[in-house]
């Protein structure tokens, strides 16, 4: 199998721009959805013009992240990484020009056909000029960066949507696309496709359901499945139990705070040998339960320990499985993979939510805690905890 690694670690002058892409793409989804809601200008004329520019920009990355991430594979990543950079700035600057609500919905569509793009190829990039001793380092960083642009995007976004409204946000994400860019196409070497095999629909389906794959990706999606319930329904226990809005704030950021430190720890620890990837993802999986246990908690206790115990979930989770696909896929592959993985992700960011809602619209919001608790706690037994991943490195002896 071919390695997914160069022979030596990149320097931080070719990964950072790499890095500033995660950070592009999570501020931007974040920061704009988080400030569609306080739109005064007249974009946004409705609850479901707000629920379906929120439903755009996510279901562009369904269907794209795959397709662009083949395409990685066919043509080399870093073209699609900077068509995909380019076309987020242009698409950005579309609203930023001119205000109308036509323009906002094909900008929206806009950015999220170009992170389609551009996601999946920085991904690959980190893995193709990294050793695989590295991995671990390098998508603890990637995932760092990630975690303050979800951090970082709705504190900025509304403060440049005060000052300016929506127009002025876009004008910002124009001009952090365009940066990008020009500094990725200036620091980040051409990384040429390598040879592939012809693949049937058949090889695919294998590749797709080994539990070298199916693993490390029901892991990534279950992470971001928790994640995404803890941002949307901690606030609303935390208003149940009296608490104001700067205390319910400050758990949501705790939460994406922890996932971002612990993300690079758990990443060196992988590289040092001092974790494998089949225990960090059992652990991150039972971290991130037991937060949801905790949501179950009246008052601020169990919401920040709910927000901290997600956050560290979710930080151990995302770099180690990262590494464990890159490790176990071909090189000529791992845009694909990549793809196919943001995807489970994806559905990962949608369904989490919509279990906890269903859950609790049949009973309380503590029975959707504990039920999307329960399917992590399952996905730990059942899945890593069974299957030692390919490519999985055991921890140094003393």
């Amino acid at each position: 199998m071919s390695r997914a690694s160069s022979a030596r670690p990149a320097s931080a002058r070719r990964m950072w721009p790499l890095y500033a892409a995660g950070f592009t793409t999570a501020f931007g989804a974040h920061g704009i959805a988080a400030s569609l809601g306080s739109d005064t200008e007249g974009a946004v004329t409705s609850l479901l013009a707000l629920g379906g520019l929120l439903a755009l920009y996510d279901g562009a990355e369904v269907v794209l992240k795959p397709v662009f991430g083949t395409l990685a594979d066919r043509i080399g990543a870093r073209p699609v990484l900077l068509g995909g950079l380019v076309a987020f700035a242009a698409a950005s600057a579309l609203y930023a020009v001119v205000d109308s609500p036509g323009r906002l919905w094909a900008a929206r569509l806009g950015q999220g056909a170009a992170a389609s793009a551009f996601s999946p190829s920085a991904a690959a990039l980190v893995a193709r000029l990294n050793p695989a001793a590295g991995h671990g380092r390098a998508f603890g960083g990637y995932g760092f960066c990630k975690s303050v642009g979800y951090t970082l995007g709705p504190l900025l976004g509304g403060v440049l949507v005060r000052v300016g409204g929506l127009r002025l946000l876009f004008a910002v994400l124009a001009v952090l696309g365009a940066v990008v860019a020009v500094w990725a196409a200036a620091a980040v070497p051409v990384v040429a496709p390598l040879p592939r095999a012809r693949q049937t629909v058949l090889d695919l389906a294998r590749r797709l359901t080994d539990p070298a794959f199916l693993v490390p990706t029901s892991a990534l999606a279950a992470a971001t499945a928790a994640l995404s319930a803890g941002v949307g329904f901690l606030p609303v226990s935390g208003r149940a139990a009296g608490l104001g809005p700067v205390a319910t704030g400050a758990a949501v950021s705790a939460l994406a705070a922890c996932a971002a430190v612990v993300q690079p720890k758990a990443g060196r620890a992988l590289d040092e040998g001092h974790l494998t990837a089949r225990s960090g993802l059992t652990a991150g999986l039972l971290l991130a339960a037991a937060g949801l246990g905790c949501a179950m908690l009246p008052g601020l206790a169990g919401v920040l320990s709910a927000a901290a115990l997600i956050g560290a979930g979710t930080g151990l989770i995302t770099p180690l499985g990262f590494a464990a696909l890159a490790s176990s896929t071909p090189a000529e592959r791992l845009g694909q993979t990549m793809g196919a993985a943001e995807l489970g992700r994806e559905l990962g960011d949608a369904g989490g939510p919509l279990l906890v809602a269903v859950v609790a619209s049949w009973t309380t919001l503590t029975h959707g805690y504990a039920a999307l608790g329960a399917l992590l706690a399952l996905g730990a037994a059942l899945g890593p905890a069974r299957r030692r991943g390919r490519g999985e490195r055991r921890p140094r002896s003393g």
